[in-house]
């Protein structure tokens, strides 16, 4: 019979939301190794922004906030915001983790989690795990998302997903058909279209703001996916309520003529994609930018899904599973976006150690 090792409380995945409940656990006077583990898939610190494309760069991603104890600045020394988000953000993260000694145990991808003899038991492909409690900060990007649709199967070209996009130059030439209404597909639409043809299709109209998207209205929006979660809704990215911010190169795509959406089509066919009037547009490749799911398999036999499909969230910050307090979900609903996941990990390390007393 193989060992598993008896902790307190499992840390899973160390991206931003797993890598503050580990420092605020630490904080809190738990030792790491005796009181609480960390484990990640990625083979290196960072979390999802190592596999982010390379044009995302400091200045035109979507926020990144300092973790508490240590400034992106002190990190860094960062003043070119034209860096690679998939090379700074990794070191930061990196820095972190040495300053505040938060070893994390990777690569480990954690397959299964049970519940026998009052501990979860959590199998690994790096070893077996025990823990009275679950902090789970896995977030999104492990679980890309591409809807059905007729005559999927059948083309003879590519079908690529966001994770998958790492620079416009290997679409140069030909022609992209371009699925999605959000942030993500705009900026990889206006990247693309330089080096391409394009067709630009959503199921529904993107919503443009022309107003700043301040502290208030991105409070509002947390608001409404926290609302979500407590009634045991399916949550909506803070990101998808937010609208798209009309900037500078959104003025310009508008200009090229690049911004001509089209609805979406009604299926796809060998050589492209068809609508229901019978119009055909030949592709190379469709992209789908058409989001993430939150990425709980390893968790789904110890979590009580509702029947809309979501889980009934409570606590401060609605991170804690309310029919399974002994599990926190950081990264999930209102704690998705880059703010919401500071405050989250603190809130997570502080309930789940006071339910577990």
């Amino acid at each position: 019979m193989k060992t598993r090792y008896k902790t307190k409380i499992m840390v899973i995945g160390a991206g931003q939301a797993g890598l503050l409940a580990a420092y605020h656990l630490k904080k809190m006077g738990l030792q790491l190794g005796k009181d609480f583990l960390i484990v990640d898939e990625a083979p290196k610190a960072g979390g999802a922004w190592q596999f982010r494309w390379d044009s995302l760069t400091l200045s035109t991603v979507n926020g990144i906030h300092d973790l508490p104890g240590m400034t992106f600045a002190e990190a860094l020394n960062i003043e070119n915001k034209d860096v690679r988000a998939n090379v700074a953000v990794p070191i930061y993260f990196e820095e972190y983790e040495k300053k505040f000694d938060l070893k994390v145990i990777r690569p480990t991808k954690v397959h299964h989690v049970s519940w026998e003899k009052d501990r979860f038991h959590i199998n690994t492909d790096n070893g077996l795990f025990s823990s009275l409690g679950i902090i789970n900060g896995t977030g999104t990007w492990g679980n890309p998302y591409i809807p059905k649709y007729p005559g999927a199967e059948l083309f003879k070209g590519e079908q690529l997903h966001t994770k998958d996009y790492k620079n416009a130059e290997y679409f140069r030439g030909k022609h992209v058909v371009i699925v999605g209404a959000g942030i993500s597909a705009i900026q990889l639409l206006d990247q693309i279209s330089e080096v391409a043809t394009t067709t630009w299709v959503t199921r529904r109209s993107p919503q443009f703001r022309d107003t700043a998207f301040d502290t208030d209205a991105g409070s509002r929006a947390v608001a409404m996916v926290d609302e979500r979660v407590r009634k045991g809704l399916e949550p909506l990215s803070v990101v998808s309520v937010t609208g798209i911010p009309v900037t500078e190169e959104v003025k310009n795509m508008e200009k090229r003529g690049v911004l001509k959406r089209l609805p979406m089509f009604s299926e796809i066919t060998e050589t492209g994609i068809k609508w229901e009037d019978g119009t055909e547009q030949i592709a190379d490749v469709i992209l789908w930018n058409t989001g993430f799911k939150w990425d709980l398999k390893h968790l789904e036999a110890v979590l009580p899904f509702e029947e809309t499909g979501g889980i009934i969230m409570s606590g401060r910050l609605a991170t804690e599973v309310e029919k399974n307090p002994r599990i926190h979900l950081v990264g999930y609903g209102p704690s998705a976006s880059t703010v919401g996941a500071n405050r989250a990990g603190s809130a997570a390390a502080r309930e789940l150690w006071k339910t577990l007393r």
